[in-house]
């Protein structure tokens, strides 16, 4: 292993996020075993969120079940580790919700969570599986969610009474 995958190894084990993936793979019952290049491989994850097939927490890559009947692939390891790197450099679960605001804001201009993710293009969006998608207009996306709030959020109008006597 090289220094710099020791010190992502040790820099994930001191900001808890490797602790993290531990804990999260034995809630889910996940299968640990030990990868290369410190990481750590959970298969056969079940549990409905992320939808994603394979993603990584610290050092921790889970995979699930149809990943998992085979070695993994070395175009999504490489992916993956690089998230790891990516908690390393977050320093840890920070990570989380930098991802869930770059998941947003790729979602908002593309329709996708990952095609304007820059955690996603940092990693590569090939390796990871991921397509590239073409920006959208922000302008009629934004107006059709005000829309949306506005009519969900509007009053209902009062109904009259039986008969339509009103009062």
């Amino acid at each position: 292993m090289e220094t710099w995958q020791r010190t992502r190894e040790l820099a994930n084990w001191l900001n808890l996020s490797t602790l993290a993936g531990l804990a999260l793979a034995n809630v889910a019952g996940s299968p640990l075993s030990r990868g290369e290049r410190g990481i750590f491989w959970a298969r056969n994850y079940t549990p409905k969120l992320p939808h994603a097939g394979a993603f990584t927490v610290g050092n921790v890559v889970f995979f699930r079940e149809y990943l998992s009947v085979q070695e993994p692939d070395p175009v999504l390891l490489a992916h993956e580790e690089k998230h790891c790197t990516q908690y390393a450099l977050c320093l840890g679960l920070p990570f989380l919700p930098l991802y869930f605001a770059a998941a947003g804001y790729s979602w908002l201009r593309t329709s996708d969570p990952a095609s304007r993710n820059i955690f996603e293009r940092a990693a590569g969006l090939q390796a990871g599986g991921y397509l590239e998608r073409p920006f959208r207009r922000l302008g009629p996306v934004l107006a059709a969610g005000i829309r949306r709030s506005l009519r969900s959020g509007s009053t209902p109008k009062p109904v009259p009474p039986a008969g339509g006597i009103h009062a």
